[in-house]
């Protein structure tokens, strides 16, 4: 067996295959009309009740209970490109405790998206703002050995 892709049921496949699009910068590899797979690995589907018979009362909105993630090398920017839309928040941006920056939003199904940091960055950082290699492994909870390319890669950047 093998695990294909995540399906999102939709109300609007054209709204949502815009946002998607715009905001994410997803291409279509599959249009088949009430049905869409972007080159991230995902789907949307439009009539999701009709294609798995069942009520449309029995499709649940905001449920809460999943998210897609995307990670960009800049989140400031993406921040500043969200100003540009209508965008619902489940929150602002926030650091986690191994500081991560992230942010959540919803699609316009209310489907939650994270995006948030690589760790290779939150990694970098925590070393430019004088942290030991130790210090931003504990920190990160990140691998020696990972913190130390991302070390590699400061150095061969200067």
């Amino acid at each position: 067996m093998k695990f294909k892709l995540p399906l999102l049921a939709v109300k609007d496949i054209e709204v949502s295959k815009k946002f998607y699009k715009e905001i994410f910068g997803q291409r279509v590899v599959c249009d088949y009309g009430k049905n869409v797979t972007f080159s991230g690995g995902f789907a949307i589907q439009e009539d999701f009740a009709w294609l798995i018979d069942v009520s449309p009362e029995e499709i649940f909105e905001k449920s809460n209970n999943m998210e897609l993630y995307f990670e960009t090398e800049d989140l400031d920017e993406f921040i500043d490109k969200l100003e540009k839309y209508p965008i619902e928040y489940v929150h602002k941006m926030k650091t986690h405790d191994w500081k991560q920056r992230v942010i959540r939003i919803y699609d316009p199904d209310h489907h939650i998206i994270e995006v948030g940091e690589p760790m290779s960055v939150v990694v970098k950082r925590c070393l430019k703002e004088g942290c030991s290699p130790a210090e931003t492994a504990e920190i990160t909870q990140q691998t020696m050995k990972f913190v130390e390319r991302c070390m590699k890669q400061l150095t061969d950047m200067s």
